[in-house]
């Protein structure tokens, strides 16, 4: 008698747990390599690490949230969160947070010194092989890591950055906000050589090593 479907599903996900290397090998075994590493399903080396820095002023109504989003990724990381001096609850929070998570860290800006300051002192502090920013908000979706890591990890590319304008969704923009970005991505283009889609980009990722060589 063939078990319901619950049932083969519940059994599948004792099988994979939170490995995963273990959820690729049972997904290669029933979609195929090819498939999976499309649906960013992909092996992970023993002992790699992903760093996510997280850059917090006044986000007491999204950070706790975020990092429950952040933990739900099924990969190997570290959580650095900066804290730039925020002036409502967040300090507590993120104390709070860190007293719950081993795998999180928290470090105070003795007085608030801008978005770019908070993520050079998180690039500082980070020990994984990869490293990737994450607004403390939930405008973009952790979920996404795995496909925005998966170049890296292939060698593929040394940075990678996310853009709003391609892809599966767009975030929905404002007309003359949408046109002024192309127009300054253009722009940009022009005097970089480059061939990006979205100047301000969305999702920014790079191997340790390079960022930590720029700050």
């Amino acid at each position: 008698m063939t078990p319901p479907i619950d049932e083969v599903v519940r059994r599948l996900q004792e099988q994979i747990g939170d490995d995963p290397n273990r959820r690729y090998d049972v997904c290669s075994r029933l979609l195929g390599p090819g498939a999976c590493r499309q649906i960013g399903i992909f092996p992970i080396p023993v002992g790699w690490k992903l760093s996510v820095v997280v850059p917090v002023y006044n986000e007491e109504r999204w950070i706790e949230g975020l990092i429950d989003r952040v933990q739900a990724v099924p990969m190997p990381k570290e959580i650095i969160c900066v804290n730039d001096n925020s002036t409502d609850n967040s300090t507590a929070i993120l104390e709070a947070l860190a007293a719950k998570h081993t795998n999180l860290k928290v470090f105070h800006q003795p007085v608030n010194r801008g978005k770019g300051a908070a993520l050079r002192e998180g690039f500082k502090h980070a020990t994984g092989d990869v490293v990737i920013v994450q607004d403390a908000d939930w405008e973009y979706d952790p979920a996404e890591y795995p496909r925005l890591v998966q170049p890296i990890l292939d060698g593929r590319a040394d940075v990678v950055f996310g853009s709003r304008f391609i892809g599966e969704s767009h975030r929905v923009l404002y007309f003359f906000h949408s046109l002024a970005n192309k127009g300054l991505t253009l722009l940009s283009n022009v005097f970089t050589d480059l061939n990006l889609t979205d100047m301000e980009t969305c999702y920014k990722v790079f191997k340790r090593e390079v960022i930590q060589s720029i700050v």
